[in-house]
């Protein structure tokens, strides 16, 4: 069976098991804030080699730890701008709980900066919602198209989605249905962006649940280094697909 219909499948044998289970975790769910401190910066002095915009959800917004300088959009930049010798300029457009389309309306509703290259964090809140993966390709696709047009960027970097059968926040059946569904969604972005030669950041190289966040759901303090770094040599090793500007 393909993706879709293996998951048909499960959700109709578990869907009395699945429905409470769900229930049950958005009540008893621990609710952490979002990092605080500025979401938008420079890093080094002068003109910046490099824009940056994160656009995302509450990964992205980095919650799971106290301040934006352990989460993920400023210390990308920090390693951005060591590994490129070069001023860094970065953005930070997130918010608990949206999935892909309701990314796009916020970014609609931010004043985006000039940016070279995107970084995008989003997918769990469409497992959450059920989007099918064909409906969350295509959102993607617009909004990677409406960043395009509003900031100018010439490259973007996916993250794709994080094995959820590990987060311990979540019982079983659950786990693994969610799961399931979250590596369907990872494949179909992870294939979208090769065809559009665009980069994609696996998430999938942690099994530990010891480096998630005090809700067994985030990331945690050990977590976003390791998703900062593989993101920044990503970005590095593609330099010639974002350094010239139109």
């Amino acid at each position: 069976m393909n993706g879709a219909a293996g998951l048909l499948a499960a959700k109709f044998a578990l869907g009395p098991l699945l429905l409470p289970q769900s229930r049950w975790l958005r009540r008893k769910a621990l609710r952490l804030p979002e990092a605080a401190g500025p979401r938008a910066g420079e890093i080094g002095h002068g003109a910046p080699g490099l824009r940056l915009l994160v656009v995302g959800d509450s990964s992205a917004a980095g919650v799971g730890v106290a301040d934006q300088a352990q989460a993920l959009a400023l210390p990308l930049a920090a390693r951005l701008a060591d590994a490129l010798a070069v001023p860094v300029a970065w953005q930070l457009v997130a918010r608990t709980g949206v999935n892909t389309a309701e990314a796009r309306a916020l970014v609609r509703q931010s004043e985006l900066r000039p940016a070279d290259v995107v970084v995008t964090a989003l997918g769990v809140n469409d497992v959450s919602s059920q989007t099918p993966a064909g409906q969350f390709i295509a959102q993607t696709a617009l909004l990677w198209s409406e960043l395009q047009q509003r900031s100018g960027a010439r490259w973007a970097v996916l993250s794709g989605l994080p094995p959820m059968h590990m987060l311990r926040a979540v019982p079983q059946p659950l786990r693994w249905y969610l799961g399931r569904y979250a590596a369907w969604l990872d494949a179909a972005v992870r294939d979208w962006s090769g065809e559009r030669r665009l980069g994609y950041c696996a998430l999938q190289w942690s099994t530990d649940p010891a480096v998630l966040a005090e809700d067994g759901f985030h990331p945690g303090p050990r977590l976003y280094p390791q998703w900062a770094q593989r993101l920044a040599q990503i970005i590095v090793q593609a330099r010639e697909r974002w350094v010239g500007r139109a």
